[in-house]
């Protein structure tokens, strides 16, 4: 590697340490990682703002800023402590019913929609029962943003790296529902299994709170229905816009932005009001973070450790598709999932041309899904469901640290991959 590329590596190993030690706030550990690289040129303006491959996602900082307005506005109905409150009851106050309940709901959005709009949605109504039962709101926090992440692994739309995959390997919605679906519900069960041992601490039952929420009436949360239905209405049409993407042709970030617009143009929510709840911070540290990884990428480090990887299988398809596995988990990781994706994709569609196209060898592209989805969970900063969750817990005063989350994302991650390694091998290798 050239002295740009051993540069590029030192500054984004030692942004990353600030970030993950806490020493230095995230934003400014992204910011500083970021202006650090393009004062070394090891990425320029032009790549950095404008690249599609290693700069700036636009597609996901402006499908975060559309959806963080449209879940603003919603949070003023009181719909939030309506479902609250609605599953507090079904889950009779048992904390485990409750979290199973939320994770389920998680893993099932997020394959029908994306695991940041889902972790959007679904974080408000965790702190309002958290705090109607007493319990720590963390660990229900962490275990939501795996499980959007799992269940998010589904389907084409489900996860950001997997529409880079789909388009590179000419993947339809249900070669992803038919090949990844099954496993992802056994990865579902378990997940929750491990949450029960890994949470353990939080399953307080206080019989005193439970019976208080049996006896309240969820329809009384609702503040403002005429909003409330204006809201849903623009939500649903946005839903329905993001599970339509192959046929309307819209980037989500497209529909969000005007799901926004719209919501704001015909309620009586004032633009100030609407954006109070953006995750400011979260955007910033998202756009430092894709600057320097955008960095790895234009110096060409990112590149050089996916072929070494491909090399070192020797052509053989077996040991490719569980060395891919297992190197994407650990990569994604470290790195954003998507930057990883679009690097990775242009070599696996050779290492698929190599063994005979898309027959067996389509098992290839399966092993980069799981292990850049699945190994999003690793680290605070391995996905963007991750980065999302853990600022919104900042702004409600009630922060996760980076290791907090690490030291769960990594007992899911192995568990979860290891789980994928038989079945690859078993219905694709055997």
């Amino acid at each position: 590697m050239t002295v740009t590329a051993w540069l590029t590596v030192a500054i984004f190993l030692a942004a990353y340490t600030l970030i993950a030690t806490e020493k230095v706030n995230r934003v400014a550990a992204a910011l500083g990682g970021a202006g650090i690289m393009l004062v070394i040129h090891a990425t320029d303006g032009r790549a950095a703002f404008f690249s599609e491959h290693s700069g700036i996602d636009w597609n996901v900082i402006f499908l975060l800023l559309g959806m963080m307005i449209i879940v603003g506005v919603l949070k003023q109905t009181g719909v939030f402590e309506y479902l609250a409150i609605w599953a507090a009851k079904r889950a009779r106050g048992r904390p485990f019913r409750l979290m199973v309940l939320l994770l389920v709901i998680t893993a099932l959005a997020s394959a029908l929609l994306d695991n940041v709009t889902t972790v959007l949605l679904i974080a408000p109504v965790t702190f309002l029962v958290c705090e109607r039962l007493a319990l720590p709101v963390a660990p229900f926090l962490i275990a939501e943003a795996m499980a959007s992440n799992i269940g998010g692994a589904a389907t084409l739309v489900g996860d950001p790296p997997n529409i880079i995959i789909a388009s590179r390997g000419g993947l339809t919605f249900n070669d992803f529902l038919v090949h990844l679906a099954p496993l992802v519900v056994v990865l579902m069960v378990v997940f929750i299994g491990l949450c029960r041992l890994l949470f353990r601490r939080a399953f307080v039952y206080d019989p005193e709170r439970a019976a208080e929420i049996m006896q309240l009436n969820e329809r009384e949360a609702i503040a403002d229905r005429r909003l409330l239905w204006q809201s849903l209405t623009v939500l649903v049409l946005v839903l329905a816009a993001f599970v339509l993407h192959p046929v309307l042709h819209y980037e989500p970030s497209v529909v969000a932005i005007l799901g926004a617009g719209i919501l704001v143009a015909v309620t009586k929510v004032t633009t100030e009001e609407a954006i109070r709840e953006v995750e400011w911070p979260t955007l910033v540290f998202f756009a430092g973070l894709f600057v320097m990884v955008g960095a790895l990428v234009e110096t060409g480090v990112i590149k050089q450790v996916s072929q070494a990887a491909v090399e070192a299988t020797e052509g053989r398809l077996g040991v490719a598709t569980l060395g891919l596995l297992w190197i994407s988990a650990v990569i994604s990781a470290i790195v954003d999932n998507i930057p990883y994706v679009a690097t990775m994709s242009p070599i696996v569609a050779e290492l698929v041309n190599a063994n005979g196209g898309n027959g067996p060898a389509q098992v290839l592209w399966w092993a980069l899904a799981l292990g850049a989805d699945l190994g999003g969970n690793a680290t605070a900063v391995g996905a963007a469901a991750n980065v999302v969750v853990l600022g919104i817990a900042a702004r409600n005063r009630t922060p996760i640290s980076f290791w907090e989350f690490t030291k769960y994302g990594l007992v899911v991650t192995f568990a979860t991959v290891a789980v994928a390694t038989p079945y690859l091998w078993l219905r694709y290798l055997m």
